[in-house]
């Protein structure tokens, strides 16, 4: 059945105007659900999660190590001691050979290597270890303490 229209012949599909609104439509939604999923946020958030296990893990084997050990800390670390990173670097805490038994090797941060970690190691006077990542994204701060 044709379609007639005052007389005239219709041929039956959509105008222009119609395709070009739907394509704009279609545009504006894609640009929304881009701009709302915001890759570049998730990914941050995908290496400071992380950033986090990795600091906690290493808090646990350090924390492991104190109670194995009587109370003692491990090789490397001084009560009072001063934020250091942890690797293998001249003036890192190269923590591998005393937590060993505790981790298979020493979590690197995502943006770090072997050598300089990223993640850094501080005890105050009263033997409270904290562990943080320096390289933290979103300004988020990373660290933990026992």
């Amino acid at each position: 059945m044709k379609n007639v229209r005052k007389g005239l012949h219709m041929p039956a599909g959509f105008t222009l105007i119609e395709l070009l609104i739907v394509i704009a439509i279609i545009a504006i939604l894609a640009t929304v659900v881009f701009v709302a999923l915001d890759p570049v946020k998730r990914f941050a958030d995908a290496r400071n999660s992380r950033r986090w296990s990795d600091v906690n893990n290493t808090m646990t084997a350090v924390h492991e190590y104190i109670v194995d050990n009587d109370g003692a800390l491990p090789t490397g670390l001084t009560a009072g001691q001063a934020a250091t990173e942890i690797g293998s670097c001249g003036t890192c805490d190269n923590l591998t050979t005393p937590l060993a038994k505790y981790l298979k090797t020493l979590p690197v941060d995502p943006t770090g290597d072997a050598v300089n970690t990223g993640y850094t190691i501080a005890v105050d006077a009263n033997n409270i270890v904290t562990v943080s990542a320096s390289n933290a994204e979103n300004g988020e701060t990373i660290e933990v303490s026992r």
